[in-house]
């Protein structure tokens, strides 16, 4: 089975929206035949006081390094609609189209 990541902007945006976004995502992934890679890192490693105790000093940096690990794994990259206004979205996107990965848009 083919896997794809989501690329979806988070800020500004409450738990409940960036859940609701994915989920609408995970599905639509779902219908085209995808297994989801999930890169919404939300476990303890990730957590402000963990990444503090390791030294990260630009979290977003640290976010978007795993989010490009985990799109290796990936046959296609999904982007949720405004991912253009998202600066670690339009990395995502050109590392997707750079490395030839299928670029899936939400309608």
């Amino acid at each position: 089975m083919k896997r794809a990541m989501i690329s979806q902007p988070m800020a500004g945006k409450t738990d409940e929206e960036i859940v609701e976004a994915r989920d609408k995502a995970c599905t639509a992934l779902s219908e085209m035949g995808y297994e989801f890679v999930n890169t919404l890192f939300t476990d303890e490693w990730y957590s402000d006081v963990a990444m503090k105790e390791r030294g990260v000093v630009q979290i977003p940096l640290c976010y978007l390094a795993k989010s490009l690990e985990n799109m290796s794994l990936c046959h296609a990259a999904y982007f949720c609609k405004g991912w253009e206004n998202a600066r670690g979205c339009r990395i995502e996107h050109d590392a997707a189209v750079a490395y030839g990965l299928e670029v899936l848009y939400e309608d």
